[in-house]
């Protein structure tokens, strides 16, 4: 006698899912105190790497920014890039030019010569961004956010206009590991519901209704508490914010024969355990996401 009864809360479960998403609804605005154009320097030296902690060393410093470069960050270089001549539009993309990888003809991989490519899609609902032909504007509220709906070419062309450039695995993970120990987040060994934004992390831009989060302004995970949601300060061991949850993050290095490019720290989508600093997923370069971001580094 059940089942009817079980089938029909079903129906109704998956009606209430088809409700439209409103990516445009306004959103809570909250400084976090966090200044997005701060950078760290990373010394010289070992840490552990991987999931098996396997002793490494880089034997250079490096800076890395402290948060993820924010949606007034990225609209800043859209529009004097493009009025440089830089970038272009194409249809319904901003494009910008490429050198071109090494092509080995592997299984699967994707030949990607010189030529113009993706940096960001124009007009798409999930963008923070507006386009009207010649200027870009950050939609209201949404300026100290990560950047998302970035491709890897996106980040990649922001990173070398201002003589920067992508982070390598190995700089990722030490800058969110650091050197003394083998912890699996950049706080600690352990995760709870407010040290990042994630999957049912219950923060206060999620909706769980509509079957996704949105971003939390860079560096909300401070130890403030914002409106009744006390958060934890999720900083790595360089002071980094971020580097677990709200965004997975676009790094550089490209390993022949694979012409996906990778990505770490899981996003506000992805479950705590993705949150892991050695997990790592991949995508084309030309793949952009509301959950994709990035940061950049830069010779001290």
């Amino acid at each position: 006698m059940k089942r009817p009864f079980l089938a029909v809360l079903l129906f109704a479960t998956l009606l209430a899912s088809c409700v439209p998403v409103d990516l445009s609804a306004s959103i809570p605005t909250y400084d976090t105190g966090v200044d997005p154009t701060a950078w760290i320097t990373v010394p010289a030296g070992s840490f552990n790497a991987g999931q098996e902690a396997k002793p490494t060393a880089i034997d250079y410093d490096y800076q890395i920014m402290v948060t993820d470069v924010t949606v007034s960050q990225y609209v800043d270089f859209l529009n004097a890039a493009l009025a440089d001549g830089t970038l272009k539009v194409s249809g319904d993309q901003i494009v910008g030019p490429y050198p071109g990888d090494e092509f080995q003809g592997a299984k699967h991989e994707l030949e990607i010569s010189a030529g113009d490519y993706i940096i960001v899609p124009i007009n798409d609902p999930a963008s923070r961004f507006n386009f009207d032909g010649s200027n870009f504007t950050v939609i209201s509220g949404w300026e100290n956010h990560p950047m998302t709906n970035v491709s890897w070419f996106g980040a990649w062309s922001y990173c070398g206009y201002y003589s920067f450039r992508l982070p390598s695995e190995l700089e990722w993970e030490k800058a969110a590991r650091g050197s003394a120990d083998d912890r699996p987040f950049p706080w600690g060994y352990e995760i709870a519901r407010n040290n990042a934004n994630f999957y049912a992390s219950r923060d206060p831009f999620e909706d769980m209704s509509t079957f996704g989060s949105r971003t939390s302004p860079v560096g909300f995970y401070n130890g403030k508490t914002y409106d009744g949601y006390s958060t934890l300060n999720s900083v790595s061991p360089y002071g980094l914010y971020d580097m677990a949850g709200n965004v997975w993050q676009w790094v550089g290095g490209i390993l022949p024969g694979f012409s996906d490019r990778f990505m770490h720290g899981g996003s506000k989508g992805t479950y705590d355990m993705d949150l892991r600093i050695w997990v790592r997923n991949s995508a084309p370069p030309m793949y952009y996401s509301p959950s994709v971001g990035f940061r950049c580094v830069q010779n001290p």
